[in-house]
C-alpha cells in the first residue's frame, strides 16, 4: 500500500523556490538596469509568474531589496540570544554575526549574493537611506538581547546602546573592506570583519603609535 507523501515540506519547499528566484532575477534587473529603471512587472516577467504572486512575497521592490538585511538580522538575534552567557559581548556578537552570515550566505559562499545585495544599496541612495533606517529601528532589539544577556537594565545602563552601535559601524566598515580588497567569499568577509575587531581596543585606548 502506497503511503501518503507529505505535502506541507513540499510546497514550503517549492515558495522558497518562488521566492529565491525572484530576488536573483530582480537583483540581475537591478545591477544592468538600475534599481529605479527596474518594474516590478519585468521581474515578475523574468520569474514567469504574476505580479500578485510577487507581492505574496514581498511588500514592494525596497522590500526585495532589503531581504539580506532582514534575514540577516533575523538570524543574527536568534543567535545571539543562543550564544552561551560566559561570551563577553563583542565576541558573542561576533560568533552571532559569523553563524548568521553563513546562514544567510549558503546558497553560494565562494561568491554569495550578499555581494550584488551590498553594491546595489551602497549605489541607491533611496535604499541606502531605507536600509539605514531600517538597522537604526533593529537596533533596540540586538541592545534588548544584550542588555538580557548582561543581566543589565538599557535603560539605566549605557553599555548595551555603546557596543550594538560600535558592532554596526564594525559591519559597515568591514563591508567596504571587503569590496575595496576584492571582496570574495563568505570567509573574506568575516576575516575583514575580525581585523577591525581587533583594532578596536588600539584606536580607542591610549595615543596611536606607528
Amino acid at each position: 500500500m502506497l503511503q501518503d507523501v507529505p505535502t506541507a515540506p513540499r510546497r514550503e519547499r517549492k515558495k522558497r523556490q518562488t521566492r529565491d528566484a525572484l530576488i536573483h532575477a530582480a537583483l540581475e534587473l537591478f545591477d544592468a538596469k538600475g534599481y529605479e529603471h527596474t518594474a516590478v512587472r519585468e521581474i515578475t516577467d523574468a520569474v514567469d509568474v504574476s505580479e500578485r504572486t510577487f507581492f505574496r512575497y514581498f511588500a514592494s521592490k525596497e522590500d526585495l531589496a532589503l531581504y539580506f538585511a532582514k534575514d540577516g538580522t533575523d538570524a543574527l538575534l536568534r543567535e545571539l540570544a543562543a550564544r552561551p552567557p560566559a561570551e563577553e559581548p563583542l565576541t558573542a556578537l561576533r560568533n552571532a554575526f559569523a553563524v548568521s552570515l553563513r546562514e544567510v550566505t549558503e546558497d553560494d559562499p565562494a561568491r554569495p549574493t550578499y555581494l550584488l545585495v551590498t553594491r546595489l544599496i551602497d549605489s541607491t541612495p533611496s535604499l541606502l537611506a531605507a536600509y539605514l533606517r531600517y538597522m537604526h529601528d533593529r537596533d533596540t532589539e540586538v541592545v534588548r538581547v544584550l542588555a538580557e544577556r548582561e543581566s543589565v537594565d538599557p535603560d539605566t545602563d549605557l553599555r548595551p546602546r555603546i557596543a550594538a552601535a560600535v558592532f554596526g559601524a564594525l559591519i559597515f566598515l568591514a563591508n567596504h573592506e571587503w569590496r575595496d580588497k576584492g571582496c570574495g567569499g563568505t570567509d573574506s568577509m568575516l576575516a575583514a570583519f575580525d581585523a577591525l575587531v581587533a583594532q578596536v581596543r588600539p584606536a580607542l585606548a591610549g595615543h596611536w603609535v606607528s
